[in-house]
């Protein structure tokens, strides 16, 4: 019976939600790390972006999404959104009781203060995200003299949610919040946001190989799976399924969530609040 048990829950699908669609960097870093798992994908397209919500809304929000992936009898739940991560992770605990819950932010915080005493650490992310000054307070309780400066970017997740990444006006927006004098003297960045590991490359490129630039979404795949190895949740099954729903369906969202996932899908309309 127990046998039978574990059978279930390890083959029982990952439940991933975030504001958009920027959590499919994420949702396709544990496909490339966890080949043999399903995936439920929840996109709050509704209430996007979270980052100009305030932390009420956000952990409403979240605790609906995350009754919404418990009923389709998650595993474990990951929070792949820095602002829902920042304000919400308790309430989302609460709600899932003994699933375990996973967020993007302490993996990235426990790799980043590995060497922290040689680091000037820089953070770009979310309004929320940055006023929430989370990635600060968990860097410096692990180590109390890294040096950490924030800097808010609120126009990047849009224009990426947008398809607005290889044109003349993406590089713009990208040099000038860089720029900042807050970023002046780092020598690593965190991306502090799912979306941003699609603009990667562009963040390397502007700083020349002087500055680290730290991918949040490897990180966390590569902490999901080790972590799920230990408590013995693996699926072992050849054949996955994924499912992805967003709160409120345009056809534009859907080709960005190809992009974002890179490669084909169908997006289901569901919307929790109706």
């Amino acid at each position: 019976m127990l046998f039978l048990y574990l059978y279930c829950v390890k083959n029982s699908p990952i439940g991933i939600f975030d504001s958009g669609i920027g959590g499919l960097t994420i949702a396709y870093a544990l496909k490339e790390k966890l080949p043999n798992e399903n995936i439920i994908y929840f996109g709050d397209t509704e209430h996007l972006p979270y980052g100009e919500k305030s932390e009420i809304a956000i952990q409403n929000f979240s605790k609906r999404i995350t009754q919404f992936l418990l009923e389709k009898k998650c595993k474990t739940i990951v929070i792949a959104c820095n602002s829902a991560s920042s304000v919400a992770l308790q309430s989302v605990k609460e709600i899932a009781k003994t699933i375990p819950v996973f967020n993007v932010i302490t993996p990235v915080v426990n790799k980043v203060v590995q060497h922290c005493s040689e680091f000037n650490i820089g953070v770009i992310g979310t309004k929320a995200t940055i006023q929430s000054n989370i990635y600060e307070r968990e860097i410096k309780a692990i180590c109390p003299i890294a040096k950490v400066s924030s800097l808010a970017t609120p126009l990047l997740a849009p224009m990426i949610e947008e398809g607005f990444i290889n044109e003349s006006i993406s590089h713009t927006v990208i040099a000038n919040y860089l720029s900042n004098k807050k970023l002046a003297t780092i020598d690593h960045l965190i991306l502090a946001c799912t979306h941003y590991p699609l603009i990667h490359q562009k963040i390397k490129d502007y700083y020349k190989g002087k500055v680290i630039v730290i991918d949040s979404a490897n990180i966390v795949a590569k902490h999901i799976a080790d972590s799920l190895k230990n408590k013995n949740l693996l699926n072992n099954a050849i054949e996955t399924k994924h499912h992805f729903y967003v709160s409120n369906y345009t056809k534009s969202f859907e080709e960005s969530a190809k992009f974002f996932f890179r490669e084909d899908l169908k997006l289901e309309e569901m919307n929790l609040w109706a």
